[in-house]
């Protein structure tokens, strides 16, 4: 594989994740559920996501 088509398929990758994240987000917010993170050295959180949508305009 060349560079190009290397860096052609992580953009693809990178755009899939993203667009997975979105729909999931948008799933759990239509229900009113959390979704459950942990940040290394932080305690676990339940975030609703309508609040993770709202505060990150990827999402929108």
């Amino acid at each position: 594989m060349s560079e190009e088509e290397i860096n052609e398929l992580k953009n693809k990758l990178i755009y899939g994740l993203q667009l997975a994240e979105k729909r999931m987000l948008q799933e759990k917010a239509l229900h009113n559920e959390c979704v459950i993170v942990q940040k290394p050295g932080e305690e676990i959180q339940h975030i609703p996501a309508k609040q993770i949508i709202a505060e990150n305009p990827i999402f929108q």
